[in-house]
């Protein structure tokens, strides 16, 4: 991964990821060398040949640390007979680690010059890996199908204001993707593996438990990226479940118990979804004919708690 894009249109990578408790950008395990991936000198270099700067306005930063993207690739067990996708490769410092243990990647940038550039990266460093290699040049939100096998596996620095979005499109996209693992902000990835209960706990939450379990897998440090960033990051593990919860309720169903649930976190959810359910007497009815407490709040909710209230919803 090589750079992070604030600007909410998928350009974006960069990352860095260590297991839990570790700090990332710590030395290399014996006989594993930089070799073909991107170091401080070789990313400045590429940006200025492109005349790629970063700029604050878009929240640009690139990962400049080899053993980094190493770890982030170990991290998200990427095995030979994976086919990874990933978000906003940037200059390719990720997508260079992910070839080396994949056997096929497809990189999807929106940026024109990144794009174009990508593929050039890929042959001059891993010309032996080169034709294991795709390049979508898209918005990730609007991508329906890639090229190439079913991707098994997502790992990318996501842009953090749309970063949940982005998440959730891929996951509900492409289902055979089994395993996740996202660098987002520090917060956002709380949000994600917040259990109910807890303060963060909320929309990010429930929605991604519909398809995966959900955990922190990391602290990011802001000395691998050039320039720093003025926040911290964190990576996120998500595994696919089974199947989502069983329930009559269609996905669509569901998400708008959670959407109104939340809107208005403060209050029970007996009023919460008074609008969701036409009154806040039909809501009540809903509430108790799930088996959930009116007088309960959304961020005490399990997913399947929400499917059932979706079951019940007054026709």
């Amino acid at each position: 991964m090589s750079e992070r894009s604030a600007d909410g249109r998928g350009g974006t990578t960069g990352t860095a990821g260590a297991p839990d408790g570790e700090a990332a950008g710590g030395a290399a395990p014996p006989g594993e060398g930089p070799g073909a991936l991107l170091g401080p000198a070789d990313v400045r270099e590429l940006a200025t040949a492109l005349g790629v700067r970063p700029t604050k306005q878009r929240g640009q930063n690139f990962v400049i640390d080899a053993n980094t993207v190493r770890r982030i690739v170990r991290t998200a067990e990427v095995r030979p007979e994976d086919t990874v996708v990933e978000i906003g490769p940037g200059l390719g410092s990720l997508t260079l680690a992910l070839l080396e243990a994949a056997g096929h990647v497809t990189a999807v940038e929106i940026d024109d010059v990144l794009a174009a550039a990508l593929p050039t990266t890929v042959a001059a460093r891993l010309p032996e890996r080169a034709d294991r290699f795709d390049l979508v040049h898209s918005d990730a939100m609007l991508v329906t199908e890639l090229p190439g096998p079913a991707p098994t596996a997502l790992v990318a620095n996501l842009p953090y204001n749309v970063a949940v979005p982005v998440l959730l499109h891929m996951l509900a996209t492409f289902p055979t993707i089994e395993r996740s693992l996202v660098m987002v902000q520090s917060e956002v990835a709380d949000r994600l593996a917040a259990r109910p209960g807890n303060r963060v706990y909320g929309v990010p939450s429930v929605k991604a438990a519909w398809y995966t379990e959900v955990r922190r897998a990391g602290a990011i440090g802001r000395n691998v990226f050039w320039p720093a960033p003025n926040v911290d990051s964190g990576l996120v593990s998500l595994v696919r479940r089974p199947g989502p919860p069983e329930t009559t309720a269609s996905r669509a169903e569901v998400f708008a118990v959670v959407d109104a649930a939340f809107a208005q976190r403060r209050k029970t959810l007996r009023a919460a979804l008074a609008g969701w359910a036409g009154s806040a007497a039909a809501a009540e009815a809903a509430l108790t004919a799930a088996g959930v407490s009116p007088q309960a709040r959304g961020e005490s909710l399990t997913v399947e708690e929400f499917a059932r209230i979706a079951e019940h919803r007054p026709r």
